[in-house]
């Protein structure tokens, strides 16, 4: 059995990459909701695919010729090859996420989460049986999981599709238009700016993976870590809830002109997540010896989780905060000051103090966790300080600009002008 650690990487990068600059679109149909452009909703979503494809397309030849960058990064040739034709595989699974990151996003800034709810528990029920047929009856192997995936994945991309056109959104959306091809570049330096966002902040866990691999006893320092690692990400799930909710909530209340409503919205985002997380805090603090024993039967992983599980408590906790931060900065379009403040937090701060602390100081893995804290809390509260900082009574007065700018008049607007003149 070949295992190839390279090609999943990409499925990471590039999913990174289209959430991010998916964002986008939840800014720009968030504040036209808003501000009761419904009409607008649509075009933005279209403007979105437009950019997404081309950009995805433009990151193709790395899954094309995936094999030969396997080679030149040093990889032995059955793994390269082997890398190279998975990546293939994830050609059509990448380009659903066109569709299905930038919908959801529509979606949501219309409020209409439970669909994507109900379609996502659909796509759940279609891919495990799928699975199970390609993978075991059928003895597909690695094509039936892949082949699965794909089916499944566009599943909900096709179910999005039949709820839009299908007239369950007849406000915002009007059908495909030429006007989509127009005001792209705006379009295309918020989306931009939206992936590094994203990318910078995903990115920064697996570059800290990548420092535990050279640990003393890397095998035990991988597992561990990965273990916690799993263990945050479980809890930041509800933390991404939180930041879709102070997107979606900032957005309309900036598009809708009121600078006090969206002050309140923060609060109320912000201290409804810290009491959730200190919540799973104490949760973490009260289990953390044992917390390792559910994922692993190995004592020393297990003794090396409970040795990290103080500082996973506190991950936990600032889970809690920068989510909601970032989900504001997301609904007011500030999404290229969050990318800076990402790269210097993470990558100039956290990453440098915990290989400072996890070689220098002999720390090991617990060192490369207190430096990605470091990083988090830095992050945390340069967040907090531009959100108290900000002047809502401004980026009010910036999204009425940006939204008249990129305005075009609705069908029913341009037959009821004709009518009248």
């Amino acid at each position: 059995m070949i295992v190839v650690p390279m090609a999943p990487e990409k499925i990471v990068v590039t999913s990174s990459m289209m959430l991010g600059m998916s964002s986008a679109t939840e800014t720009l149909c968030g504040q036209a909701f808003g501000a009761g452009q419904h009409h607008m909703m649509g075009i933005y979503l279209q403007r979105s695919w437009i950019v997404d494809f081309i950009t995805l397309t433009i990151l193709l030849p790395c899954f094309l010729f995936a094999t030969p960058i396997f080679k030149l990064l040093g990889e032995e040739d059955t793994i390269a090859r082997a890398g190279g034709y998975i990546s293939l595989w994830f050609i059509p699974f990448c380009y659903n996420f066109v569709f299905s990151l930038t919908i959801q996003m529509f979606l949501q800034a219309q409020l209409k989460n439970m669909i994507i709810a109900w379609l996502s528990i659909a796509q759940l029920v279609i891919h495990v049986p799928v699975s199970w047929l390609f993978v075991y009856k059928l003895n597909w192997g690695l094509n039936g999981a892949m082949g699965a995936l794909c089916i499944s994945s566009w599943f909900l991309v096709f179910g999005e599709f039949i709820y839009i056109f299908g007239g369950w959104c007849p406000n915002t959306w009007k059908g495909f238009t030429k006007d989509a091809f127009k005001d792209l570049w705006p379009v295309v330096k918020l989306s931009v700016s939206s992936g590094v966002m994203v990318c910078l902040e995903l990115w920064y866990n697996a570059v800290l993976v990548l420092l535990a691999g050279y640990m003393q006893n890397a095998e035990v320092a991988i597992s561990a870590f990965s273990i916690c690692l799993n263990i945050n990400a479980w809890e930041f799930m509800i933390s991404l809830g939180f930041l879709g909710a102070a997107c979606v909530r900032i957005a309309n209340e900036l598009g809708r002109g009121d600078a006090k409503a969206a002050k309140f919205s923060i609060k109320v985002l912000l201290s409804t997540s810290v009491i959730i997380g200190v919540f799973f805090w104490i949760l973490c603090l009260a289990f953390g010896n044992k917390i390792g024993y559910l994922f692993t039967s190995d004592n020393k992983v297990a003794e090396t989780v409970s040795d990290l599980s103080l500082l996973l408590a506190f991950s936990i906790l600032l889970n809690s905060v920068y989510p909601v931060l970032s989900g504001v900065a997301v609904g007011a379009g500030m999404q290229s000051t969050v990318a800076i403040v990402n790269l210097c937090c993470f990558y100039l701060i956290g990453i440098p103090v915990g290989g400072l602390l996890g070689y220098v100081a002999n720390l090991q893995v617990k060192g490369i966790w207190i430096g990605m804290i470091c990083g988090v809390v830095t992050q945390s509260l340069t967040l907090c300080f531009l959100t108290w900082r900000t002047d809502w009574n401004e980026q009010v007065a910036k999204a009425a600009e940006r939204l008249s700018q990129w305005y075009l008049k609705s069908s029913e607007e341009s037959n009821h002008n004709s009518n009248h003149v």
